[in-house]
């Protein structure tokens, strides 16, 4: 070993997310509950996508859902400011 060997900074592993909705059994979002959505939608309004958030596909196409509807009834902005 010389001089010339140069240390790499260790990769970073990411920790596995584990899906909110399968570890609480919950079968359905419910649109009017505001304060859950909201955690899974950006400062703009946007949804956060699944490698974000770490909910499993089945709870990500039911909670799009959700936030949607909320969306129509004027529960969440369409875009936030």
């Amino acid at each position: 070993m010389s001089d010339n060997s140069v240390k790499r900074p260790m990769k970073r592993i990411p920790k596995k997310k584990v899906c909110v909705f399968c570890v609480e059994k919950t079968d359905e979002a419910d649109y009017k509950d505001v304060g859950k959505l909201k955690k899974f939608v950006t400062e703009k309004g946007k949804m956060m996508p699944r490698r974000m958030t770490g909910v499993c596909a089945k709870h990500q196409r039911m909670l799009a859902e959700s936030i949607k509807r909320a969306r129509i009834m004027a529960l969440l902005p369409f875009k936030g400011e």
